[in-house]
């Protein structure tokens, strides 16, 4: 692979486009960083070093979570994070923030404004200013209200190539869609009806990335993107990118060649900018976006990091049969050279395809089953045959794993921070979804208002009530919130869960997930244990065979309490759902 960044830059357009084109664009690239003068340009070497520890931790977000009268709902956001979870987290993903047509941000009519409603662009750089900031590239579609698809309505020449109107002949029995639409909506231009391609909606009109003016005009947006303060990029969808006829449209090489391009062009700004990509599919597919490891650096040339989608549909399955074997299995397999951004909710819900190959279809109808029967809803995807099946949970996750119509005050808590205990401790990167902080129930209501099922799990707070809320210490919301940041401040200041240190599953118990981290370095040592069944456990460890042997004694960090170890055994019993962090002591 070349070692000089202008050579890489011509390289990958050589690939996507021939030589003629790669030796014009390359220049027109270049030129990007003559445009943001507060970037210097790194031509001779991409370094892509950030140093991602233990104290990064990203809170999922929109823009407008909470809200106040006549204040703009990124301030308002800054100071509950201020008042509330200040050196707890330190990083935050504020979902789409531009202005938008549809899909709660997904269907963006302007990429470089803020949504007058919740701020302005000095509103974004004071919070990168105190928080690393993730925005979201929504780059394989864009609004109909966009001005680009207005010009192509219009016929204006610039922009005829920048969406995709198939030939007739064009083949698509080979298509993978995560959608039930239609993939071609027919709009009326000055020059008559086209069929235009829409992976997602009507409203999100695809790229034409096979045009190199959509690619200049994206590697810009992303130059911008770092110069209002982005410490990580987000790229929304990816995988559907690169469109060729008679191909799934998914996963094509020449995505991952756009990727590769993104990432040196990111690189290149000497900012240390964080790549990651978003792509809800099966593991090993989503893993194929890291890329090529270089063997001197040992650094990867595409995503820095990727979601981990199987986390949320494992650890549902865990916490409903009381069984950590499957997850335990799947995380033992995990040895990969980049970063894991571990999450088990978000705004979407939670995907299912990517427990494929994980759980068999009877355990992913068994999840199914639960979250519809806790009042949740399901989405659907087409495959090629023209069949569907279900695609994403559409619920919070409090109420996927406890059911609101018999609620059980003394297992419903721990169940739940039983699961966000197991995504805090696994190697990688943490998001949190804003309403998991606080064990947030299904909105019917605003399922209602809206009509669409992801709504569900996408209500808005007032922020003066949610003040009161959390001034209610017998509200299950306020022992949420209590004990999640508890454990938050305990996992902060451990080098054992660096999200690249070690990790090593042991197999004690099928109704314990037992996971050890150690730090980089080998000094430090955390052994989690989550009793994930409603049963109350005895456990003997070998301490040895852990390494925790510390002049007698071991200390949980959850419950700040010590153990006597007694000739190399430590003998506990777990309450159901309990969960301890433990490490060696010197008290």
């Amino acid at each position: 692979m070349p070692s000089d960044p202008i050579q890489q830059i011509h390289e990958h357009l050589d690939v996507l486009y021939g030589p003629q084109i790669a030796k014009e664009y390359s220049k027109r690239i270049l030129d990007i960083f003559d445009r943001y003068p507060e970037i210097q340009i790194h031509e001779k070497s991409a370094t892509g070093s950030y140093e991602l520890t233990q104290k990064d931790i990203l809170l999922i977000a929109y823009g407008d979570i909470v809200q106040e009268p006549n204040q703009p709902t990124l301030r308002t956001l800054d100071k509950f994070l201020t008042n509330n979870l200040d050196g707890l987290i330190n990083a935050v993903h504020i979902l789409p923030f531009y202005p938008y047509s549809s899909d709660d941000g997904f269907s963006v009519i302007d990429y470089r404004q803020v949504d007058p409603n919740l701020g302005s662009w000095e509103d974004v750089r004071n919070l990168a200013a105190s928080k690393r900031i993730m925005f979201d590239a929504v780059i394989n579609h864009i609004s109909q209200e966009s001005e680009w698809f207005k010009r192509f309505l219009a016929s204006d020449p610039d922009y005829r190539d920048y969406f995709i109107v198939p030939e007739p002949d064009w083949d698509f029995s080979d298509l993978v869609r995560p959608r039930t639409s239609p993939v071609l909506t027919e709009f009326h231009t000055n020059t008559g009806k086209k069929r235009v391609w829409t992976t997602f909606s009507a409203d999100q009109i695809d790229l034409n990335f096979s045009n190199p003016e959509v690619l200049v005009e994206i590697l810009d947006l992303l130059v911008f993107y770092v110069s209002q303060g982005a410490s990580l990029i987000r790229l929304d969808a990816i995988a559907y990118l690169w469109k060729e006829s008679g191909s799934p449209c998914i996963h094509l090489e020449q995505t991952h060649r756009v990727v590769k391009l993104m990432r040196l062009i990111l690189d290149m700004t000497g900012k240390d900018v964080v790549v990651i990509t978003e792509t809800n599919v099966p593991h090993e597919e989503n893993i194929s976006y890291f890329g090529k490891v270089d063997p001197l650096t040992g650094r990867t040339d595409e995503a820095h990091m990727v979601y981990q989608f199987p986390l949320a549909p494992l650890v549902l399955h865990t916490l409903m049969t009381g069984s950590a074997g499957p997850i335990s299995k799947w995380v033992d397999s995990l040895h990969e050279d980049g970063i894991f951004f571990n999450f088990i909710a978000s705004h979407d819900g939670i995907g299912v395809m990517p427990a494929k190959g994980l759980l068999s279809e009877q355990e992913v109808d068994a999840i199914v089953d639960q979250v519809l029967a806790h009042g949740g809803q399901v989405s659907h995807k087409s495959n090629p045959d023209g069949s569907q099946v279900v695609y994403e949970l559409n619920t919070t996750l409090f109420d996927a794993l406890n059911d609101p119509e018999n609620p059980n005050k003394n297992l419903d808590i721990p169940r739940f921070l039983a699961s966000q205990v197991i995504l805090l401790c696994l190697a990688g990167v943490p998001g949190i979804y804003y309403h998991s902080l606080f064990g947030s129930r299904n909105s019917l209501t605003n399922l209602q208002r809206t009509g669409r099922a992801r709504s569900i799990n996408r209500e808005k707070f007032d922020l003066s009530e949610l003040e009161n809320t959390l001034d209610n210490p017998g509200l299950h919301q306020v022992q949420v919130f209590s004990q999640y940041k508890h454990l938050l401040s305990m996992r902060i200041n451990q080098a054992a869960f660096h999200p690249q240190g070690q990790q090593k599953v042991f197999f004690l118990e099928d109704r314990v997930f037992s996971l050890l981290r150690t730090s980089p370095d080998g000094s430090s040592r955390i052994l989690t244990l989550v009793n994930i069944s409603s049963d109350t456990l005895k456990l003997t460890i070998d301490t040895q065979e852990f390494g925790l042997t510390a002049r007698g004694k071991l200390e949980d960090l959850i419950s700040d309490s010590t153990f006597e170890v007694k000739n190399g055994q430590l003998e506990l019993s777990l309450e159901p759902y309990q969960a301890l962090w433990i490490k060696n002591t010197d008290k």
